[in-house]
């Protein structure tokens, strides 16, 4: 079956003077312009192409890469806004529409906003909306406990930020546990911290479990090395400093300090971390 809105790998059926005709199946023969063909391309070959709709509602295929495909979420910049609604800029030649009723806020030329791609069921058009909730499936969690997922931050909120997860469900990083600023559009890993019974999803960017603990540790004595066998921190250490210098939370910080000293790696004081020459 072939899908409007994703792409899809059809077989070209004939070839006219602007391009070739490829068979759409259930949605009928599908012209590709000329300027997305090779001339060595023969009837009976197969084409990985983006199926879309033109201006006069036809089906088209192009070459082109989309910066989001139906049932995906991107990060989209707004070319202009009309009387009908806005119109983004998603990677092909075609803009991809936003109708005043999916906006969030009114969108503004120039800016960019994380939107869901979909196929209008009125209007059978390829379709953008703000309103993510509406499409992500948040009522049935299919992860697990401390599972890595994609993230991209969607908003932010007086207790943290709403993000997308693997780009189907959504989930929050709550404030006092990030460490690093974040923006509406980035990608990061993340993982999931608890799923609620009120079917929320509570996330964390640093990767749980105690099996974190060595590679970190083995990281935090690298840099004690690598500038001469101490440093000036220690479980007194503003958490904001920490995560500067070393990418992780205060709390993982002190475990990992704590299972090098206990393994006798290193020395703690008031003045810091010190590494331990165990090599006499």
């Amino acid at each position: 079956m072939v899908e409007l809105g994703r792409k899809n790998n059809l077989e070209i059926a004939r070839k006219v003077d602007f391009g070739y005709y490829l068979d759409g199946k259930n949605l009928g023969e599908i012209l590709i312009p000329k300027r997305y063909t090779t001339p060595t391309q023969l009837i009976g070959d197969f084409m990985d192409v983006f199926v879309y709709l033109d201006g006069e509602e036809r089906y088209v295929a192009t070459t082109e890469e989309p910066f989001a495909q139906v049932g995906e979420c991107a990060y989209l910049k707004v070319n202009k806004v009309e009387n009908i609604g806005a119109f983004l800029n998603w990677g092909i030649m075609k803009e991809l529409f936003v109708p005043f009723s999916e906006q969030r806020v009114k969108m503004e030329e120039g800016k960019s906003y994380v939107v869901y791609v979909y196929v209008d069921a009125l209007t059978e058009r390829i379709t953008a909306s703000m309103k993510l909730e509406k499409f992500l499936n948040i009522d049935i969690p299919k992860f697990e406990i401390n599972q890595e997922v994609n993230l991209m931050i969607w908003t932010q909120s007086d207790i943290g930020y709403n993000a997308i997860i693997n780009g189907e469900s959504l989930g929050i990083l709550y404030k006092n546990e990030v460490f690093k600023k974040l923006t509406t559009g980035q990608k990061c890993l993340g993982y999931i911290k608890k799923l609620r019974d009120d079917n929320k999803i509570d996330l964390t960017l640093e990767k749980p479990g105690y099996g974190k603990i060595d590679h970190i540790a083995q990281n935090i004595l690298d840099k004690i090395s690598h500038a001469g066998g101490s440093l000036p921190y220690n479980d007194k250490t503003d958490p904001e400093v920490i995560y500067k210098i070393f990418g992780i939370s205060k709390k993982v910080f002190k475990q990992s300090i704590g299972n090098l000293f206990k393994q006798r790696l290193i020395e703690l004081s008031d003045s810091g971390i010190k590494q331990i020459d165990n090599t006499n």
